[in-house]
C-alpha cells in the first residue's frame, strides 16, 4: 500500500505502527491495495478510499468493527469487483466531522456523492455494515442516481426497534472515555469481537490473530474510537437513538433499488422479525438469514456471504 499520512493530526511512529499492522492483515490475505485519500467541501474531511480487485465498483462503508482489513476476508473472495473501502469519517485515516442529528442523513449521503465525485465514479452498488447501513442506504434515498444495488451486511441502527447495543450505549455513556482506553487492551478487544456473535469463528480459526493485531492498532494508533465516542453522543439520547438517524417507514418507501440484508442469527442487534418488517417496507428488498452467524457476517463464512453478495450484484 502507498504511504501517506495525515500531517499534523497523529504521531508519525503512531500512524507507521498502523499502517504496518494493516499491512499484515493484506499480506494474509494475499491482496495488494492501494489508497488515495479525496478532499471533501461539505462537509469538510479528508477521506481515505482503499481500493482493491478489478471489475465493477462497489463502495464499501465501515460499521465500528473497522474499516478497510475488516472485509480482506471477503475481498479476497470478490477478485471481480473493484471494492472502494472508505475509510469512515473519523475512522482508520480519514478526518472527523462534526455528527449532529440534525440534518445527519443529508450530510452522510451529500458526503458520499461527494467521494464518488473525486473518484470519477458515477454509479455504483454499495455495500453497508452496521451504522454503515445508514451511510448506504442514505446515499441510495437521497442520490438515487448514484446507486444501482445495496448490501447490508448485518444489522444496523436503520430502525428504533432495533435498539441501541449495550457496548454503544456503554460508548456514549459518562464512562464511555474508560471504555475507550479499555479497547486498547487485546483481551478486551477479543471479548467485544466474541460478544458480537463470533465465539465459534475463534475457535476454530476462521479469524486469525493478525486481524485481531490490526483492531487492537486501530484502538490504539488511530484517534477512531475517540472519533467514534463522538458521533454515538451525537446520535444516541436517553439510551435510544436519536430519530434524525433512523429511518421512517416513508424514508424506506422511498428506497427503489434493489436491497439485500444478510442477517445472522447470533447477531444480537435486532430480530429476523424486526428486519423482516424493515425489509418488508422497502419496494425491493430481500433478507436472507444466516444461521450461527454473528454481527460481521462475512467473518464467520466469506465464501458464503460472497457468493450471496455476488448473486444479488449479478442479477
Amino acid at each position: 500500500m502507498t504511504s501517506e499520512a495525515l500531517a499534523g493530526t497523529r504521531p508519525a511512529d503512531r500512524i507507521e505502527r498502523y499502517r504496518q499492522a494493516e499491512r499484515a492483515v493484506w499480506d494474509h490475505y494475499g491482496l495488494q491495495p492501494t489508497e488515495r485519500f479525496v478532499e471533501v467541501d461539505k462537509p469538510v474531511a479528508r477521506i481515505r478510499v482503499v481500493e482493491v480487485g478489478s471489475g465493477p465498483p462497489l463502495l464499501v462503508v465501515n460499521g465500528t468493527f473497522g474499516n478497510g482489513p475488516a472485509f480482506a476476508a471477503l475481498a479476497r473472495e470478490m477478485p471481480n469487483r473493484r471494492l472502494l473501502l472508505m475509510d469512515r469519517p473519523g475512522f482508520g485515516l480519514s478526518s472527523p466531522i462534526a455528527y449532529r442529528a440534525d440534518g445527519l442523513g443529508t450530510v452522510i449521503a451529500d458526503l458520499q456523492r461527494a467521494v464518488l465525485d473525486r473518484l470519477a465514479v458515477d454509479r455504483v452498488d454499495v455495500i453497508g455494515h452496521s451504522i454503515g447501513a445508514n451511510f448506504a442506504l442514505r446515499l441510495a434515498l437521497h442520490h438515487p442516481e448514484r446507486v444501482r444495488r445495496v448490501v447490508l451486511l448485518g444489522a444496523g441502527p436503520i430502525v428504533q426497534e432495533a435498539g441501541v447495543p449495550p457496548v454503544i450505549r456503554r460508548i456514549a455513556s459518562p464512562l464511555g472515555a474508560i471504555m475507550v482506553r479499555l479497547t486498547r487492551r487485546r483481551g478486551v478487544t477479543i471479548s467485544m469481537i466474541r460478544g458480537s456473535g463470533h465465539g465459534p469463528a475463534f475457535g476454530d480459526g476462521r479469524i486469525p490473530d493478525v486481524l485481531v493485531d490490526w483492531r487492537v492498532a486501530v484502538n490504539r494508533d488511530t484517534d477512531s474510537m475517540w472519533h467514534e465516542r463522538d458521533m454515538v453522543r451525537a446520535i444516541v439520547q436517553g439510551g435510544r437513538y436519536r430519530p434524525e438517524l433512523t429511518f421512517a417507514d416513508s424514508e424506506l418507501a422511498e428506497i427503489h433499488q434493489p436491497t439485500l440484508m444478510l442477517y445472522g442469527t447470533a447477531d444480537s442487534v435486532g430480530s429476523p422479525a424486526i428486519w423482516q418488517r424493515v425489509i418488508d417496507s422497502l419496494p425491493n428488498g430481500q433478507l436472507n438469514i444466516l444461521d450461527g452467524v454473528g454481527h460481521m457476517v462475512w467473518l464467520d463464512d466469506p465464501a458464503g456471504v460472497a457468493r450471496q453478495t455476488e448473486s444479488f450484484l449479478s442479477d
